[in-house]
């Protein structure tokens, strides 16, 4: 009986929507999560795998690009294919700034994005949704080119 019941226990615990993670965000890292996201995130351009890259886009995620909003994973990932195309990716980025609002379902990421001299050619900002599966995935996504200096007078 006593088997029965620490095998319903962990069944229910297995079935339980927070099942994977823990219930209380205060009892994890979720700056160091959203930013390990982040940085996989970056590594799949630099490991040229456009699958895993989708992978990090929410279905429901919007891009934002020169020609307008691009809407949904499938969008996103058959705009971005140009840049896994080639042996050297176009650019890469490095999470600066992380922030989680305290319910532990969204994250800003922010930070540079350098070209492959290394040279500072514009910013992001990305806001992470964590997915009922437990993964953090990208709902949206912005960059922008680095504005010249301002003139010394």
């Amino acid at each position: 009986m006593k088997r029965i019941t620490i095998l319903a226990t962990l069944v229910l615990l297995a079935l339980s929507p927070t099942s994977g993670r823990a219930a209380d965000p205060a009892k994890r890292d979720l700056v160091s999560e959203v930013r390990d996201s982040e940085r996989a995130f970056a590594k799949t351009m630099a490991d040229r795998n456009l699958a895993a890259f989708g992978g990090y886009v929410a279905e429901e995620g919007v891009f934002f690009g020169g020609k307008g909003p691009l809407r949904g994973r499938a969008a996103v990932v058959a705009a971005w294919t140009r840049f896994f195309e080639g042996k050297d990716a176009p650019f890469s980025w490095e999470p600066e700034t992380v922030e989680v609002l305290p319910s532990g379902t969204l994250a800003l990421t922010s930070g540079p994005v350098h070209d492959p001299k290394g040279t500072l050619i514009g910013t992001f900002s990305t806001i992470w949704r964590l997915e009922p599966d437990g993964r953090w995935r990208v709902v949206f996504d912005k960059g922008c080119e680095v504005c010249a200096p301002e003139p010394k007078h």
